[in-house]
């Protein structure tokens, strides 16, 4: 099997039957922020319907800057003569990986063999694991997978040559179709990865010399090594980091088990410097696997994202939350209806982006005035707001988030909006998720 670039990606019919089958899921009860709308997601695509006929809280996304977002990020990298293999662990949703795939992504990401399994069974054709996978169970399930679909394009990591015994294994005895791996590297007190050459060395002659794997190239995350950063000393780090897997690379070149091996990193804060430090080099397939820059975020990534330093595309936050205020207890503080179950919280709190008031013909947009969302509860969002704020109780809020892999993973249903410019947005689709 080729390199994740260099194959002919599969069909994406089996995961377009998936999405198109999401139009029979119920919208209701079973789903926070849809109790009481009795419909399904078809008779949502096929009619829409206002935000303010819906509950709250409830995550939306802005299908227009995902549009935006998609299309900009793949340009940007053919422009450097690199692929996208998009972490799909940020969404983990069919449809989003479909809109990733269809704009010219060669993969999709995951990590580990549960995600993996979800990728299978919605119908994704080519995936990258980027983790080692040393399950004896999920090894065989691997194995059988791989012969039973001759199109499936997988690539995984291995950083140790006890992983490669214990792949090469667990693989024995289930299909005959060679596992393709690549060396991780990682920085030392840093995640996975192989820390020196001789480890590195060592690793890829037991992947050649094991009849079940075939070495593909040579992988990293340069967003685990310690000390990395936005300031000039992180990214000098980052570099260093990158030209030293680069120098690993070549000397590897004559173990590679495929005519273009693979080279890859991931990442949604480096990946101008990852392609800056792999675009120069001749036969390879460069893969940035980055997954927030889809729907991107109006803090976290907001901050470490390439384009302010002037080095990648320009980004439009795309998810956020709208949460009712349920009590202004006192005149400088209001308490909403989202909290640590709807809302990250693990690298920033939420802000509040701006205000909508209920009336007879839907939503009116207001002015929240100065606001800061300072703590969270399970259920509760407590808000610091001007003694003079328009917000009343009942009122609407949009909450802009940080981190998206942490948002996600709250919901198994978000809704989705043209924009959310109109006093009353309207909801045109829904997203489900499988975390």
């Amino acid at each position: 099997m080729s390199s994740p670039s260099a194959r002919r990606p599969g069909s994406t019919a089996a995961l377009e039957r998936t999405v198109a089958d999401h139009g029979d899921v119920p919208l209701d009860w079973r789903h926070k922020g849809f109790t009481g709308a009795d419909s399904t997601i078809g008779e949502l695509r096929a009619s829409s319907r206002p935000l303010s006929s819906l509950g709250s809280p409830l995550m939306i996304i802005d299908r227009s800057a995902v549009h935006a977002n998609i299309t900009g990020m793949n340009a940007w990298c053919a422009e450097r003569g690199a692929v996208l293999a998009p972490h799909g662990k940020t969404t983990m949703a069919p449809s989003l990986w479909l809109d990733q795939l269809r704009a010219g992504c060669v993969a999709i990401t995951v990590a580990n063999a549960f995600q993996l399994r979800v990728a299978r069974a919605v119908g994704v054709p080519d995936l990258i694991v980027a983790n080692e996978l040393v399950d004896p169970r999920e090894l065989a399930w691997i194995g059988t997978e791989l012969d039973r679909d001759p199109a499936f394009g997988l690539t995984c990591w291995v950083d140790s040559v006890a992983g490669v015994e214990l792949m090469q294994q667990a693989l024995t005895g289930h299909g005959s179709r060679p596992l393709d791996v690549c060396v991780e590297v990682g920085g030392v007190g840093g995640r996975a990865g192989a820390r020196d050459p001789l480890a590195v060395r060592a690793v890829a002659e037991a992947v050649v010399a094991a009849d079940r794997l075939r070495l593909a190239g040579i992988s990293c995350y340069e967003g685990a090594v310690p000390g990395i950063g936005a300031d000039a000393a992180g990214l000098a780090t980052v570099d260093a980091f990158l030209e030293s897997v680069v120098e690993l690379h070549h000397q590897l070149t004559e173990l590679y088990e495929s005519d273009r091996p693979v080279i890859t990193a991931g990442g949604s804060s480096h990946f101008d410097r990852v392609a800056a430090a792999f675009g120069g080099l001749d036969g390879v397939d460069v893969v940035i696997r980055s997954g927030a820059y889809a729907v991107h975020d109006d803090l976290h990534y907001a901050q470490v994202t390439p384009s302010t330093r002037g080095a990648g595309p320009e980004f439009v936050p795309a998810i956020s939350t709208w949460a009712t205020v349920l009590s202004r207890p006192e005149p400088g503080r209001v308490i909403i209806d989202a909290g640590r179950r709807d809302v990250p919280f693990d690298q920033d709190l939420p802000i509040v982006l701006d205000a909508r008031r209920r009336t007879d013909d839907g939503l009116r947009r207001i002015d929240p005035g100065a606001t800061t969302v300072i703590s969270l509860n399970d259920q509760h969002g407590y808000l610091d707001v001007a003694a003079d704020s328009e917000l009343e109780v009942g009122d609407l809020v949009r909450l802009g988030l940080s981190h998206p892999c942490t948002a996600f993973d709250k919901w198994r249903v978000i809704g989705v909006v043209e924009s959310n410019q109109p006093d009353d947005p309207t909801v045109v689709d829904a997203v489900l998720t499988y975390f």
